[in-house]
């Protein structure tokens, strides 16, 4: 659940990027129309988290330039 919060603040910073915590489950959205990815993942798997956070920073959904 440490992961949580540093999810939260790496999507605050894009405004492609929608973070939703729902019924255990945070889910993000990145991009918009029929193109819009989506990821989801049980809140407190941190394991899980971290690579999600890696794809946003670094991977397959960082922001192009």
């Amino acid at each position: 659940m440490k992961q949580l919060g540093n999810l939260a603040v790496i999507c605050a910073q894009r405004t492609n990027v929608l973070l939703q915590i729902l019924s255990g489950k945070a889910t993000v959205f990145v991009g918009s129309g029929p193109g819009r990815k989506s990821i989801t993942v049980n809140w407190d798997d941190d394991d899980r988290i971290s690579e999600v956070i890696q794809k946003l920073n670094f991977g397959e959904l960082s922001e192009e330039d």
